[in-house]
């Protein structure tokens, strides 16, 4: 452990010089009327020397990037749940302003490199520590930690000192805001979680792809937990890790993840996705029993498709039952698809919508 450095928040909330680094944000929110909403908002920022992104044109990356090494990109997605619709935004490059992380806290300014014109930017916003400010085209979002920071694997570092990862979450963050449904703003509340990773990983091209199935659950008795099965070509590893009201934290290395009822399977790149799930933390006496509550919650970042989205969950502890939120995000299971032939489709159908709303005006 000696080559591995100790967490140092807030300082760690910022950039590192690694292959691959990512800022993740999920959440359960309500409005006044009590209609249910949840959102994710990630971005990346990528070493193009060391990482194949297999969907982005050479001359793009010669042209754009030409003053350093990383690239960037965003994805995001609001779902409405209580009309089951959701509202999704996947940025294939981002442009980061001359000021993103370069302040005492994290700042990230960006915006969608493949949108000319576009006024609108994100923004990642350390407003003090450990707070932030959310924004891109669907979310503008306040998120104050209530809770010490979940150190995975105990001490925010997961895998050996060769291949493993720096990984450290704000399990329970209070939210204040408002989301944008349709052009219209709805003010909105509810509760955040945060996850932070670098690590020096490469994207596999060839062979078996790297494949997960990860859960992070806050439940209403103040615990918060994060568990993945993580499958690779030598082999699957599990981890779990747990934290209570009190921000006591507790690790463990087995749990079986056990899909239940029927999968959704997807149109566009054919990929079934398991929607409910039982997953069993024997050494804790924990038994959770999870279900999405949507479908179509189905991101497709080039030749990279997953799923993102809400859970609802009943936890048995210690024969005990505990409801909560939660969230999944499954990658690397199995599809069929072109990513062009699927970019060539978006864009007709676009097309045609534009045809018929201008032929509705004229007329």
């Amino acid at each position: 452990m000696s080559s591995i450095k100790s967490i140092n928040l807030p300082k760690d909330n910022g950039p590192h010089d690694f292959t691959v680094e990512w800022w993740y944000f999920n959440g359960h929110l309500k409005d006044v009327y009590n209609n249910e909403y949840s959102f994710m908002d990630c971005f990346f920022k990528v070493n193009l020397n060391k990482v194949k992104i297999p969907h982005l044109a050479p001359h793009l990356l010669e042209n754009i990037f030409s003053r350093g090494e990383y690239i960037h990109f965003a994805h995001s997605v609001v779902s409405d749940i209580s009309k089951n619709r959701s509202y999704k935004e996947i940025q294939n490059i981002s442009l980061i302003s001359e000021d993103s992380f370069k302040k005492g806290l994290l700042y990230i300014n960006y915006r969608n490199a493949h949108l000319i014109g576009e006024n609108l930017n994100g923004e990642i916003d350390e407003i003090s520590p450990n707070n932030f400010h959310l924004k891109n085209k669907h979310i503008d979002l306040i998120l104050n930690s209530k809770k010490a920071p979940l150190l995975e694997g105990g001490h925010g570092y997961v895998g050996t000192p060769k291949a493993g990862s720096y990984y450290y979450s704000y399990t329970n963050m209070d939210v204040i805001g408002k989301i944008n449904i349709k052009g219209k703003d709805v003010e909105v509340k509810g509760q955040a979680w945060m996850d932070h990773q670098w690590a020096d990983a490469t994207y596999k091209d060839k062979g078996k792809k790297d494949k997960w199935t990860w859960f992070s659950f806050n439940l209403e008795n103040g615990t918060d937990i994060m568990c993945v099965e993580y499958d690779t070509e030598i082999g699957s590893t599990i981890l779990v890790d747990i934290i209570d009201r009190n921000s006591n934290q507790t690790q463990f290395n087995f749990a079986t993840f056990i899909p239940i009822g029927k999968s959704w399977k997807s149109r566009e790149t054919k990929a079934k996705y398991p929607l409910s799930w039982r997953i069993e933390i024997p050494e804790a006496n924990i038994v959770l029993l999870a279900k999405s509550q949507m479908k179509d919650q189905e991101m497709i970042f080039g030749a990279i498709n997953y799923w993102e989205g809400q859970m609802k969950v009943e936890a048995i502890i210690e024969g005990e039952k505990v409801e909560g939120r939660g969230f999944m995000e499954l990658v690397g299971y199995p599809s069929d698809y072109n990513y062009l032939k699927l970019k060539e489709k978006e864009i007709q159908k676009n097309f045609f919508k534009k045809i018929r709303k201008l032929f509705l005006i004229k007329s």
